[in-house]
């Protein structure tokens, strides 16, 4: 078993470190504090190859694994959790779904333009009454010759407003039936299909968020991906991979409050000695150290199970839950070491803390990862 990275790794690695710190790291705070979502540094990492990590070199993407996929998350992450988070959101749920649901025309159709980053993707299963219990939905799709006719919104939806291209979850059958939804493909500018309210949110300032609002928003049935009544099916399979790249940004922000904190606790002098010299500060360092790793190794031992095609859901829950988990408790940690000026906007660290919370609720929350965990030991 070897656990060092391939040169591949340390390739993209070095590339996103570099793009993170050019591009991102001189305006984190300005775009924070505006709550601005800047199209133009994800063209910029479209150029980079960030925006079709996983897809195939013949459809203009990377063609790189999951392994690969954590090393760039969780660099980009260490820099700004926001933009990770629309990296990981655009990589492994929009494109993610055409590419692996999508017909060839389909994907040749969509995959080049969200690979390049000519086109932002948005991904649309929440609705305002149905978080956890997607099968609840209200959205639904109704069939009209060679049309489909979709009324209803979506909440929550990183990229509602900029996105290009969304893929949409809708209901074809009754309600509560896991075989009564169906994905679409919805372009920008279709009639009747439009965003609505932009969150103000605590955290992930720069990650964009909103409604997609359907109003008769007709498209027609090559919009479909797979058969009808697969959309609930799917996307539980999107998930699966989507856990990973949100445990890799959780990874991200651990990684850069811890990195943060040491790097203070060094600085700080109180009677008379750095602060890392006492207990209490080097056993809260040493705890974050060690659960960072059991992070890390929980999710390559997923994106192994993942680049294998063997089944994951089990695994990509428990590094999900735990990688988001320590990420909250890190960066809680990283705020105290830093005692009074932890609270203020002069340290990253208070930006970790309130970024880090949404790890814990995006792509299903930490109850519904524990759910999907039990349901597979008790089988």
């Amino acid at each position: 078993m070897n656990f060092d990275y391939s040169e591949t790794q340390k390739m993209v690695a070095e590339s996103a470190r570099d793009f993170a710190q050019q591009y991102i790291f001189p305006h984190v705070m300005e775009w924070d504090e505006a709550q601005t979502f800047p199209v133009e540094v994800f063209k910029k990492a479209g150029e980079f190859g960030f925006m079709g990590i996983l897809v195939p070199e013949e459809l203009g993407g990377s063609g790189l694994g999951y392994h690969e996929y954590i090393a760039i998350l969780e660099e980009i992450s260490k820099v700004d959790p926001s933009i990770g988070l629309s990296v990981a959101a655009h990589n492994s749920l929009c494109t993610n779904h055409i590419l692996s649901f999508g017909n060839e025309e389909q994907k040749h159709r969509w995959i080049p333009k969200l690979a390049s980053a000519e086109w932002i993707g948005a991904w649309g299963l929440t609705e305002h009454n149905t978080g956890s219990d997607a099968g609840g939905m209200n959205t639904t799709a109704v069939k009209d010759g060679d049309d489909w006719v979709l009324n209803g919104a979506k909440n929550f939806i990183t990229h509602g407003k900029s996105g290009d291209i969304a893929v949409v979850i809708a209901r074809t059958g009754e309600k509560g039936d896991s075989h009564g939804m169906t994905a679409f493909v919805v372009e920008k500018g279709t009639p009747g299909f439009t965003s609505g309210k932009k969150e103000n949110k605590l955290g992930m300032r720069a990650s964009e968020t909103a409604e997609l609002i359907f109003s008769d928003c007709r498209i027609p049935d090559a919009n479909r991906l797979g058969e009808v009544g697969d959309g609930f099916v799917q996307s539980m399979k999107v998930l699966d991979g989507g856990r990973i790249s949100i445990g890799a940004l959780s990874l991200g922000i651990a990684k850069g409050a811890y990195e943060a904190a040491l790097k203070y606790s060094k600085e700080r002098v109180q009677f008379g000695k750095p602060i890392c010299e006492f207990q209490g500060i080097s056993f809260k360092l040493a705890d974050m150290a060690t659960e960072i790793e059991a992070s890390e190794l929980l999710l390559h031992k997923a994106a192994f199970l993942k680049n294998e095609g063997r089944p994951m859901t089990k695994l990509s829950a428990m590094s999900k839950m735990y990688a988001s988990e320590v990420c909250v408790k890190v960066a809680s940690e990283a705020v105290q070491i830093h005692g009074g000026y932890g609270y203020t906007k002069d340290f990253p660290v208070e930006k970790f803390y309130r970024d880090s919370k949404l790890c814990t609720i995006g792509e299903g929350t930490t109850e519904i990862q524990k759910l999907v965990i039990s349901r597979n030991i008790l089988k």
